[in-house]
């Protein structure tokens, strides 16, 4: 008799210890996976049981046992990109199926409020879709907003097909963009929204790299608290973007700065940081794509002029580009342009051109090459203006033109071709020339595939030891 009762005890202490195996919540059903790759599936378990997971694509079965850290992983290889839907079976200690799986393309899409906004903020755009808003292979997950002092292993979601119900919670952002490629490439196309208003890119940076830089860490220091989101380095890379880094993914798109402001000296190294650390999380040199801060007035004239700067100078890091949007503004007392549908179909632009190496007609906006003086003009040279520049509606504003004095006049302007000729009565020998610098200046040259001249100064003068007539 106690040799039963002691085996009834053992039995139900191995039951009580042992636990169903679960997945974080990016692994469910409805997500979609990155072709063609080893692709990771993970979770938890009790220690030294044995986890198998079959893909109905090639009906392989592939195993791993669960670490004395109650955790396990295994790599599964998937096909190319299909329109066709997926089962995938887990068995452990209990079984778990996911259902309507899509093997795809997969992006991240992160930043602070301008990323966040959905059809909940009055977007036009998105209300546009509603109707016909349901398609299959585009799938959406959003990361629940969290913050945390060490990197987590898994965050709050869900992944959802594209339909007028889920659309009107995603981000407005990353559904156009990922339309756009869902359109053009044909196969399905999973984005993943991790973004949060108000934070700025301190919070999305591994603490220890920005502590561990004396200029990032001393910028840190200055941004001011808030009662809406996070400060602290790393805290939302810890439970919003950490968890994620398991996931195979394409690459990422970025739209944030408006909370660097403040700071915009450092952005450019701020960024290159943030990028360097996701991409080696991810393992991968990650294509990433950013939109530069739309104009709005901020406290003074120039600290969002400064912001965008620093945003061109994130072009030179490898694998990046950015869409520029001064022309996409109604109001400049409105942080929050409700225009996000070009926004979305310029950074699918470059991704479909840098990224999928198809033939794009135009997505670069011009960039300010150089400027050569002949006489009393000044010639700007650009890139990314091959075919040649227009203004909106005919006119030219926001051209400066000044002298040895540093004092800025109204310039007059002449475009031939895919230059700008500047000159002013004022200024008899020019010196430094600046186009739609400024945090309010909106965009009236373009290209003549239709996108905006990106804000340039020639300039590297202090700003406050210059002025404007």
């Amino acid at each position: 008799m106690k040799k039963l009762c002691s085996f009834i005890v053992v039995f139900a202490f191995l039951q009580t210890v042992s636990a169903n195996i679960t997945l974080p919540a990016a692994i469910g059903s409805n997500m979609v996976l990155q072709q063609q790759t080893a692709s990771k599936i993970w979770g938890w378990g009790t220690p030294g049981e044995m986890v198998f997971v079959t893909t109905s694509w090639n009906n392989q079965t592939d195993s791993a046992m669960v670490s004395p850290n109650a955790d396990w992983q295994i790599m599964v290889q998937t096909p190319a990109a299909s329109n066709t839907a997926y089962n995938i079976v887990i068995k452990g200690s209990s079984t778990i199926l996911l259902e309507n799986v899509l093997v795809g393309e997969v992006w991240v899409c992160s930043g602070q409020s301008n990323m966040e906004m959905s059809y909940g903020w009055g977007l036009p755009d998105v209300g546009a879709e509603l109707p016909s808003a349901f398609n299959n292979n585009i799938r959406f997950f959003t990361v629940g907003k969290a913050s945390a002092a060490y990197p987590q292993q898994d965050c709050k979601g869900q992944w959802a097909v594209c339909d007028s119900n889920t659309l009107k919670s995603f981000s407005a952002v990353a559904y156009f963009f990922g339309k756009k490629l869902n359109k053009a490439l044909n196969i399905p196309i999973g984005l993943i929204n991790t973004s949060w208003g108000g934070t700025p890119a301190e919070v999305w940076t591994p603490d220890n790299k920005v502590y561990g830089d004396g200029e990032l860490k001393e910028a840190a220091a200055k941004l001011k608290p808030s009662r809406g989101w996070p400060i602290a380095p790393g805290y939302v890379y810890n439970a919003m973007v950490a968890p994620l880094q398991n996931y195979t993914i394409a690459g990422a798109i970025w739209y944030q700065g408006e909370s660097n402001v403040g700071t915009a000296a450092t952005y450019s190294r701020l960024l290159d940081t943030m990028i360097s650390t996701w991409r080696a999380a991810w393992g991968k040199n990650l294509p990433f794509y950013l939109v530069q801060i739309a104009p709005f007035k901020y406290g003074n004239n120039y600290n969002g002029a400064l912001l965008q700067e620093q945003q061109v100078k994130v072009m030179g890091f490898p694998n990046t580009g950015m869409v520029v949007t001064n022309d996409l503004v109604t109001d400049t007392n409105d942080i929050h342009p409700k225009n996000k549908h070009d926004v979305g179909y310029r950074l699918a632009g470059w991704a479909l051109a840098e990224t999928y190496h198809l033939p794009v007609n135009s997505y670069k906006s011009p960039i300010y090459k150089n400027m050569v003086i002949d006489k009393d003009k000044a010639i700007i040279n650009f890139d990314n203006a091959e075919n040649g520049l227009v203004a909106k509606d005919k006119t030219i504003g926001e051209v400066l033109v000044a002298g040895d004095d540093k004092l800025f006049y109204a310039a007059d302007v002449k475009i031939e071709g895919s230059k700008l000729v500047v000159n002013s009565k004022q200024v008899k020998k020019p010196v430094a020339v600046r186009y739609a610098f400024g945090n309010t200046a909106l965009g009236t040259l373009f290209n003549k595939d239709g996108l905006p001249v990106c804000p340039f100064r020639t300039d590297d003068w202090l700003l406050g030891s210059a002025g404007a007539k």
